[in-house]
């Protein structure tokens, strides 16, 4: 089942990565835009803001921060109201991210609004994230209608010699192409890969970096349907589209192919539908538990300050 983005849409931006994604499918959508964090400096001039808050605590954990996001969820549901499409930009290697995205998540599922959200995962180095990430992005697809992910170490692990900064800027480009497609293309509802590969290389080894990419997260036989993105299309031969497109097909049953003809930069985007356990379910070691066989609550973890005069016992 495919999702269908309705006017009015409202994107949201979570902490400093994705208060900068926001702006750019801000002005791709024409839409309204909303940034969420618990920095001041992520916010910009004339968009609309709420602050959260974690008071006098300089370093907050993910669980407090998640908490003060509780504190101030009414102003969020408030400004939530009225649109029939929010799209959430979120880093969730960040602590802003992980920590906001599920209640952000939990507001637009409340508010009937229908919920793209968009997620980018930490490198494999970054061990002290990877937990937080993992326990995020389940409370998302749960909540959000289409869930697209783009995995940082995936990225990384096809093209090893790039900088963190070098995939930073290949992730926040791929997700500009799916959202410059959220209007004419069918995004299926379900939890959706991106991958892609630096620019530069023929188009075939693009195809293959993002083949290779999408295989780090999920195996072969969980891909259900894939979007191709051909991005630089005026400066490619028609028979190198037609060998990539054919190429794709035989690998996957289901595949679609769109030729973005604005870039002068070229290589291969792909948006790939799974169904089944992907590996961001093993971020979090209680997440193979079947569901039904699992007691869980239905807020996050967070922390709250219960004003409660009792002393820490080390």
């Amino acid at each position: 089942m495919s999702f269908q983005v309705k006017e009015p849409v409202l994107v949201i931006g979570l902490g400093g990565a994705g208060s900068k994604l926001a702006m750019d499918a801000k002005e791709t959508l024409n839409s309204d835009c909303m940034i969420i964090s618990n920095d001041a400096k992520d916010f910009k001039p004339g968009v609309t803001s709420v602050h959260v808050s974690t008071e006098s605590v300089i370093n907050p954990s993910v669980q407090l921060i998640r908490g003060s996001t509780y504190k101030v969820s009414e102003a969020i549901k408030d400004k939530i109201n009225g649109y029939s499409t929010v799209v959430m930009m979120s880093n969730l290697a960040g602590k802003a991210g992980s920590a906001i995205a599920p209640v952000v998540s939990e507001i637009c599922k409340e508010s009937v609004a229908g919920l793209v959200s968009f997620a980018i995962m930490p490198f494999k180095y970054e061990k002290d994230r990877i937990f937080n990430s993992g326990v995020s992005l389940k409370r998302v697809r749960e909540n959000s209608e289409c869930t697209i992910v783009l995995d940082n170490d995936a990225l990384l692990e096809s093209n090893p010699d790039l900088s963190a900064k070098s995939c930073y800027d290949i992730a926040n480009s791929a997700i500009m192409h799916v959202v410059k497609s959220l209007e004419s293309s069918e995004i299926t509802g379900e939890t959706n890969i991106l991958s892609t590969s630096k620019e530069g290389q023929a188009m075939e080894d693009s195809l293959r970096d993002s083949l290779k990419m999408l295989y780090e997260n999920a195996p072969p036989n969980s891909v259900k349907s894939s979007m191709l993105y051909v991005v630089g299309g005026s400066n490619i031969p028609v028979g190198v589209l037609n060998s990539i497109t054919s190429m794709t097909s035989g690998i996957i049953s289901e595949s679609q192919s769109q030729v973005d003809m604005t870039s002068d930069e070229s290589n291969v985007v792909m948006l790939s539908s799974i169904q089944g356990m992907t590996k961001f379910d093993n971020y979090d070691p209680l997440g193979a538990i079947p569901q039904e066989d699992s007691l869980d609550w239905s807020t996050p973890e967070c922390s709250i300050d219960c004003q409660l005069d009792l002393y820490q016992l080390e």
